[in-house]
């Protein structure tokens, strides 16, 4: 690779390494994944507050709500980012774009069914949670749905979820025929009220939390769902990377700007407003502080690795020469994945002192 971001062009035997890691699409996948989960145990185990025996789920409820939100998560974000790429290709080509999107419609119609279950399980869990000590049956989840207001979120998120399962499915025959608006608005607005039940939801500015953190969640889901999508799809189609990759440059720079405004924002507020701490102490005496400056780091990084790819690797792409793109892109969607299972995390976490 030269100082421009550039390598050599890629013979047909070579295969594309992803952040230099993994060689297939569904190794480096699972390495995303693994990522996420461990960051959400990790933040988890962080912010664990004393325990009572009486009032304490075992270890399945304990961590397995975390993995179940982190997959809801991930998942949506695959759904929206495969429904964006078609958006920045257009529809004038189908020529050349139909045989490479239509392969990942596929992967469109299990990742919405893995979040509809993720979505089911996580409530299941949460309901556990809620009444520690009982075996959970219809009517605990039932009163868990409604009584308390994360479990109308998941609830309302696992209903979006099944109608982007059904969108996924007609693409599968129809193809572009089925808006890509339709399943980008569909998978955005199944995401927005899970945030909104935790360290979102403070009532003292809650007009002005909410907005910001459905600005925070909307961003930061396009940003990192059309960069992976870009990254599995498109890795090896060098013209169409070079048509799609500019348009999504633009979304998003604005979008990490509006990642990084609106969490940073959200977090200083949520410890500004708590009575039992006071800033800047709080962001490193408190479980919750600890956990946001990870999260801020996370933004840093993915944003300074998102102006190296703009400045260097970008160039490269539009001029259809070999380029460091899936290293790159790679390392960022790895942090992200790292943001994203803290992110689970936070939206549980107290702010209580160490």
């Amino acid at each position: 690779m030269d100082p421009t971001g550039t390598v050599p062009a890629r013979t047909s035997g070579e295969r594309t390494r992803f952040a230099g890691l993994a060689i297939s699409a569904g190794s480096f996948l699972g390495l995303l994944g693994a990522a996420a989960v461990v960051a959400a145990l990790v933040g988890t185990e962080l912010t664990a507050v004393p325990r009572v025996a009486e009032l304490t789920p075992g270890p399945v409820v304990r961590y397995g709500i975390p993995i179940a939100r982190t997959v809801v998560d991930l998942a949506a974000v695959v759904v929206v980012g495969l429904a964006l790429v078609p958006k920045l290709l257009g529809f004038n080509r189908p020529a050349d774009t139909e045989p490479v999107l239509a392969p990942y419609r596929r992967v469109a119609v299990w990742a919405a069914g893995i979040w509809a279950v993720a979505a089911v399980l996580s409530i299941v869990l949460l309901a556990a949670e809620f009444t520690p000590g009982e075996v959970v049956g219809l009517a605990e989840v039932w009163s868990y749905l409604t009584a308390v207001a994360p479990g109308k979120g998941l609830a309302l998120s696992a209903v979006c979820a099944l109608g982007s399962l059904w969108l996924a499915r007609l693409s599968l025959r129809h193809g572009e025929r089925v808006p890509a608006e339709m399943r980008i608005g569909l998978g955005l607005f199944g995401l927005l009220p899970l945030p909104l039940t935790g360290h979102g939801s403070n009532w003292y500015y809650h007009d002005l939390s909410m907005v910001a953190m459905e600005l925070h969640v909307t961003a930061s889901t396009l940003w990192a769902g059309g960069l992976a999508a870009l990254v599995f799809t498109l890795a090896r189609h060098r013209e169409l990377l070079a048509i799609a990759l500019p348009k999504f440059s633009r979304l998003a720079t604005w979008c990490v700007f509006v990642v990084a405004v609106s969490g940073i924002a959200n977090g200083l507020v949520e410890l500004w407003l708590s009575p039992i701490t006071t800033l800047p102490e709080s962001l490193w005496t408190t479980r919750y502080g600890v956990l946001l400056i990870a999260k801020f780091v996370c933004i840093a990084l993915v944003g300074l690795i998102a102006m190296w790819v703009r400045s260097r690797v970008l160039p490269a792409v539009a001029a259809r020469r070999g380029s460091s793109f899936t290293l790159w892109c790679g390392f960022e969607l790895i942090v992200l994945a790292i943001a994203f299972g803290l992110a689970v995390v936070l939206t549980k976490a107290a702010v209580t002192p160490y």
